[in-house]
């Protein structure tokens, strides 16, 4: 995410020892979702498509934020 107003050289959180799992600052799909439409000047919450006659939201029913802790 080099440019497009995320802080630079910065980390977010924490993994296992494995690597496998996010044990500290977890960001869900929904939360991503949410944040790259912010870094392009978009509404995620406004942001809809068609989907066979629905008006469909990015982030789906699902409650969303934007992960600002990352934001330049």
């Amino acid at each position: 995410m080099a440019g497009g107003g995320v802080r630079q050289g910065f980390v977010y959180g924490n993994t296992d020892e494995l690597g496998c799992e996010a044990v500290e600052n977890k960001v869900s799909v929904t939360d991503w979702h949410a944040t790259i439409p912010h870094l392009l000047g978009l509404d995620y919450q406004r942001l809809v498509f068609d989907q066979n006659g629905l008006k469909e939201k990015l982030t789906s029913v699902f409650e969303a934020r934007v992960v600002k802790e990352i934001l330049a």
